[in-house]
């Protein structure tokens, strides 16, 4: 499989990305049998966290310099030799990555595009035969405009066209798919992912890339509605040739994405995760997807560690799920309600004491996803600050007169303090509306840490990644949740 490569033919070690608005670091090709050493090391990453793991259900996992010392040796080997699989300057077959004068070119390229909510409203009721007049009457009784979901739909498909034509004009193979489409097979194919949506589909895009210097580019192909702060500046969506002749010649920087693992382990797991959009199409057929009868065997009684085959690049979120439940269901047929529970579990967080807690859920971010929902649930209104404020002064301990100047910059500063750079390795945790008395407690509602474990009391919870894949987590799971540099994902930053 074809490496991209960042280290120097000098350099003992990997290096950094040079930093924004600097040229990309040259990329060489790899060294003979690269393949079977990348698959060693990490055969011997994960049997160290294994036995780690074994020495204590919850105990430290030696990660971060290991890690990096692993990385350099075998960049080290790599740089060995001078042969590679590409086509570029010293390649000898076809395929692969071309390495030019500091730049990237992929020969091979999947293009992952998202699912329009007109393709999802046609998926959702395709058992029903429905035809073109009666599902526009269908969306019309829902409230939904069918001529406005047909003509974003429209949008992304030319978009999506006119990225696929562009790497096609430049000889470039490509394979374009769907999610159901998108597996593991596709992204070994694959030089380069690139992902035609939004930020939602850059996280699936995401979701099946293990290899840490295989890129994903996102491209956001309905500016109008998507926000895209995980896609290339919004002017690439239209001129997106532009976009690939500053990949050839290095006009860029790359950018490695931190990502979150999970180990699960204790009694009665499922490690089988289940997908949330399928589950959305079908709710009757997937109403119990957790206890999938196909899936009984792989359960376990008492288990060690299972890392789970999934890495987090926004967060994870762990809760009662608030799903519809079989016993509980009203006079009418075929009509159930929905409870609320608060989420009951015990936290450990960079190996601290246990905490019993009972809340609305805990969210564990990323630097990328301190912009997401996790900056949504901590960051506070001008409201909010500015009746601070007039107790504190009111108290006496603030002399400052209050205008809406400094309560605004009182309330961005605190903020941007959520925030951090998608490169950090660390992750920021969020307990949401916490209930504390003399039985729970809630020491600390939110902060910086290294690793963060979670042992459940629930009844009907799920760890849900990215909000696309979920597992169960129920009374007796525990879930160890931290960073490991070698999850990093490859991603690329352009100037505007």
């Amino acid at each position: 499989m074809p490496w991209l490569w960042a280290a120097a033919a000098h350099a003992p070690g990997p290096r950094r990305p040079a930093p924004a608005g600097a040229a990309a670091e040259p990329w060489r090709e790899p060294a003979a049998g690269s393949a079977a050493l990348r698959g060693a090391g990490r055969g011997a990453a994960a049997a160290a966290a294994m036995s780690a793991w074994r020495g204590s259900r919850c105990g430290s996992l030696c990660l971060g310099g290991r890690a990096a010392a692993r990385r350099s040796a075998l960049l080290r080997q790599r740089a060995g030799t001078g042969t590679g699989t590409g086509t570029g300057p010293c390649s000898g077959n076809g395929g692969g990555v071309r390495a030019g004068a500091g730049g990237f070119r992929p020969s091979r390229v999947a293009v992952v595009a998202k699912t329009t909510r007109y393709e999802f409203e046609q998926q959702r009721y395709r058992y029903a035969g429905l035809s073109e007049d009666d599902l526009r009457q269908l969306l019309a009784l829902k409230g939904s405009n069918y001529a406005g979901l047909l003509e974003r739909h429209r949008i992304h498909t030319k978009n999506v066209e006119h990225v696929v034509d562009s790497l096609r004009n430049e000889r470039i193979e490509v394979r374009l798919v769907k999610r159901r489409e998108y597996n593991e097979e596709t992204v070994r194919w694959a030089d380069a992912v690139i992902s035609a949506g939004g930020d939602g589909t850059m996280l699936l895009a995401a979701s099946k890339v293990f290899d840490k210097f295989k890129p994903v580019i996102g491209v956001n192909t309905d500016p109008e509605r998507s926000e895209g702060h995980l896609c290339l500046p919004v002017r690439y969506t239209h001129s997106f040739p532009e976009a690939l002749q500053k990949l050839y010649r290095g006009e860029f920087r790359w950018q490695w994405r931190q990502r979150i693992r999970l180990y699960l382990e204790g009694t009665g797991i499922n490690p089988v995760p289940v997908d949330l959009h399928e589950q959305q199409l079908s709710q009757e057929q997937h109403s119990r997807a957790h206890i999938n009868e196909r899936f009984q065997d792989q359960r376990s009684d008492i288990s060690g560690p299972h890392l789970l085959p999934v890495r987090a690049l926004n967060e994870v979120f762990i809760g009662e799920s608030l799903s519809s439940r079989e016993n509980f269901k009203s006079c009418k047929p075929s009509f159930k309600f929905s409870l609320h529970r608060a989420s009951y579990y015990e936290i450990s967080v960079d190996d601290g004491p246990w905490e019993k807690q009972k809340s609305s859920g805990l969210n564990v971010c990323t630097g990328t996803g301190s912009k997401a929902w996790s900056y949504n649930i901590n960051k506070v209104a001008n409201q909010a600050v500015e009746e601070i404020l007039n107790i504190a002064k009111k108290h006496g301990s603030l002399n400052t007169p209050l205008n809406t100047e400094l309560i605004q910059k009182v309330t961005n500063d605190y903020n941007d303090s959520l925030l951090y750079s998608p490169e950090e390795p660390k992750m920021f945790f969020s307990i949401r509306e916490p209930i504390v008395n003399r039985v729970f407690s809630s020491s600390r509602q939110r902060g910086f840490s290294s690793k963060v474990c979670v042992r459940s009391r629930c009844w009907d919870a799920c760890m849900v990644v990215d909000g696309g894949t979920s597992f169960e987590f129920n009374d007796g799971a525990i879930a160890s949740i931290l960073i490991d540099t070698e999850d990093a994902l490859c991603t690329v930053l352009l100037e505007e």
